[in-house]
C-alpha cells in the first residue's frame, strides 16, 4: 500500500455504467399503501421467487387498464345473489 495516492486525474461519478433498462419499461417512484405492498410481497414470496412483486403490480395494473379485472358491480351483485339464495 502506498503512503500517498494521486487523485488529480480522478473523475466524479458512477464507477460503472448503469445496466440498460428493459425496452418498454419506465423507472418511476410511487407511493403505495402499506397493506397493498404487503399483499404483493406475500404473493411474490408464495411464488417461491418465480415472480417478483413489481411484476405482480404491473399485471394487476394491466388487467385493470385492459378491462380484464373483475368488475366491482358484477362481483357485488353475485355476492348478494349468493347470500340471498343461501338465506332463503
Amino acid at each position: 500500500m502506498k503512503r500517498r495516492y494521486d487523485f488529480g486525474k480522478g473523475k466524479r461519478g458512477k464507477v460503472a455504467a448503469a445496466a440498460p433498462e428493459a425496452r418498454g419499461k419506465a423507472r418511476i417512484t410511487i407511493r403505495i399503501d402499506a397493506d397493498l405492498m404487503d399483499h404483493f410481497l406475500k404473493e411474490a414470496d408464495a411464488s417461491g421467487g418465480a415472480v417478483g412483486y413489481q411484476t405482480l403490480i404491473n399485471r394487476a395494473l394491466r388487467q385493470y387498464v385492459e378491462g380484464a379485472a373483475p368488475n366491482f358491480e358484477d362481483t357485488l351483485r353475485r355476492i348478494v345473489r349468493e347470500e340471498v339464495r343461501a338465506a332463503g
